[in-house]
């Protein structure tokens, strides 16, 4: 029977930005044997527009893997652990807008999907994932590798299939792929018992799934709810009014594809905008409007740019707590507009006082529409505007930069790295782990269009990094595609450098080497009387040799020169490079909102703190 999760609703459909990797056809010839469920799960995912599938075989999946020896247009990536393939997957459809398609066998296969299944859900991430179950006859007899993956991720996953009759694999995969990426996107799971994939089984595709002809056409979606036409005028009337307006965008302005109309809202109205650590990129970092990044290691003009706020607009953000800190000092004084495709996130948090429930392409370029804009808004908004560059001014950020000859500061680092990708032009992508790299990735890599910075924001999943940056390579060949990790994460996942090599999906991995598991040893110092409790990870390991075993070139950097000459020498490398970048031990994470304190009372850098008149 399907274990069913009732379907979330959450955040637009996406659209692709580029296209996804190039096929690539199995090499060994097709035969005459007749159609299997194998055959049906490859001929879904051709329909679906799949084009790369990650994952690794065994043996409740092998007829799967056999129907790929045979024949399919479906690219499969070797990984050497499934929750690279789920991280992989989740890359892919970051970097994409695609859905992403991981593939495991049962029992330890499966388990080792949960990770990525719950960080998609979390970061509303399109996913497929496919597992291998026991043959029907041994479920719930404990036999070697069962397991009930549908009822272990069933809280996790917008719906979790078992399918036990063959005839209707193809109709429940396609539902799968139109679950996952309708609404607010998120991971669905299809566990498929060995003899119902050596079933025989022609493939033909539901009515249900498609057109009047039945055909089913790539990136097939369910209706979306469209937002009330009364709301949306309310808002723009509180638009209109408010003094001091700010866009605040969360991730789910990215996964809808809707940077273009949040550009022209946040210009027809001359609202200032902050994106969160997940809508990096939604608008240009570089453009006049944009205000910062809010949150616990946010900018603290952003923060206090929300705080001071008379209209709060969110879209597509959930009101998160690295965001608002103690929630009863959070705006205290704005009305809020919140625009989402999720009513569940309509008040969970914060009341909203006018709520836009629907695609946030569609909501804010109706929005748009009934602003008044000109000169009218822009003088409303002026001394606003004026504001806010002032805050900016007088709190930076800020870092003490070493000596050429002396270890790099990790600001420092992040400095050299954006500037040397930038230097070489073209389409860049990064990618991090999860800790204080991560966040300093965040305040010093500048993005300037959606899907270029990949992190894990909800779930916060040390060792997605290396996986997500193969697969972003996966969905766009044509990249720069760049990995800032910390030493911690790295050991979480190094071993995907083997599959980046292997399946000839080169990425750049710069980690941040302070030896030591940074964030908990910040807290541990700051919040623990300094009682540093297992967080050394100064020996034995080193990381570049690590790198060299998986067969990727590798650098070891220990001062500000030879980072220099070394990034210059990876990138051109045209594999799959390390850096281990020996960095300046002991640098704080600056600034941090204390947790229980306010956004606006950030602890600053030092250098910073002392009082300003």
């Amino acid at each position: 029977m399907p274990v069913d999760k009732p379907a979330a609703t959450a955040v637009a459909d996406t659209a692709a930005t580029a296209p996804p990797a190039a096929a690539v056809a199995a090499t060994a010839p097709a035969t005459a044997r007749p159609s299997v469920g194998a055959d049906v799960v490859l001929r879904a995912f051709e329909a679906e527009g799949v084009t790369v599938c990650f994952g690794m075989p065994g043996g409740a999946i092998l007829p799967i893997y056999d129907a790929i020896a045979r024949r399919t247009s479906v690219r499969h990536v070797l990984v050497r652990h499934e929750q690279g393939a789920g991280h992989m997957a989740e890359g892919y459809a970051r970097a994409s807008g695609e859905v992403g398609v991981a593939l495991a066998t049962s029992g330890p296969g499966a388990t080792n999907l949960v990770t990525p299944i719950a960080n998609a859900r979390m970061d509303s991430t399109p996913l497929v994932c496919v597992t291998g179950q026991v043959r029907a006859e041994l479920i719930g007899t404990d036999a070697f590798q069962e397991c009930d993956i549908a009822s272990v991720v069933a809280p996790l996953v917008k719906r979790a299939w078992q399918v036990r009759d063959v005839e209707r694999l193809a109709e429940v995969l396609h539902d799968a792929f139109r679950l996952a990426r309708s609404g607010r996107p998120g991971p669905v799971l299809v566990d498929i018992p060995r003899d119902v994939q050596e079933a025989p089984c022609a493939y033909a595709a539901p009515r249900s799934a498609g057109g009047a002809d039945g055909a089913v056409g790539a990136r097939s979606r369910g209706a979306e709810p469209r937002p009330e036409a009364a709301a949306v005028g309310e808002a723009a009337a509180l638009i209109a009014a408010a003094q001091r307006p700010v866009l605040y965008v969360g991730g789910g302005a990215v996964n809808a594809d809707a940077g273009a109309e949040l550009r022209a809202l946040a210009e027809r109205a001359q609202a200032p905008v902050v994106t969160t650590l997940m809508a990096k990129g939604a608008l240009p970092e570089s453009h006049p409007l944009h205000a910062g990044i809010p949150g616990m290691h946010g900018h603290k003009f952003a923060n206090l740019t929300l705080n001071e706020a008379d209209l709060v607009v969110a879209v597509g953000a959930r009101f998160d707590d690295r965001v608002t800190g103690r929630l009863d000092a959070f705006a205290p004084v704005a009305k809020v507009v919140h625009l989402d495709v999720d009513p569940r996130e309509i008040g969970k948090i914060r009341r909203a006082d006018v709520a836009l429930v629907g695609s946030l392409r569609e909501t804010l370029a109706r929005l748009a529409e009934q602003v008044d804009g000109g000169d009218a808004a822009a003088s409303r908004t002026a001394a606003w505007r004026e504001r806010i560059a002032a805050w900016r001014e007088r709190f930076p950020l800020h870092y003490e930069p070493a000596p050429a000859d002396a270890p790099p500061k990790p600001q420092q680092a992040l400095e050299l790295l954006h500037a040397a990708v930038a230097e070489r032009g073209g389409d860049a992508i990064w990618t991090t782990g999860v800790g204080q790299h991560q966040m300093w990735a965040m305040q010093y890599l500048g993005c300037e269009r959606p899907r270029s910075f990949l992190t894990s924001g909800g779930h916060g999943t040390m060792g997605f990094g290396v996986p997500a940056a193969v697969g972003a390579r996966a969905a766009r060949p044509g990249a720069t595609v760049v990995c800032v990790d910390g030493d911690g994460s790295f050991q979480m996942a190094a071993q995907e450098l083997a599959t980046a090599v292997q399946a000839d999906l080169p990425v750049l991995v710069v980690v941040l080497n302070n030896r030591v598991l940074g964030m908990v040893d910040q807290w541990q110092h700051q919040f623990f009387e300094s009682r540093r409790s297992h967080v050394d990870l100064s020996e034995p390991t080193d990381c570049a040799a690590v790198a060299r075993g998986f067969g990727a070139r590798a650098w070891t950097v220990r001062t500000v020169a030879e980072l220099e000459r070394a990034l210059e020498e990876a990138l051109a490398a045209g594999g799959t490079a390390v850096l281990d970048v020996h960095t300046a031990p002991g640098e704080v994470l600056y600034p941090m909102i204390e947790p229980g304190r306010a956004a606006v009372d950030m602890v600053e850098h030092p250098a910073l703190a002392a009082p300003r008149r």
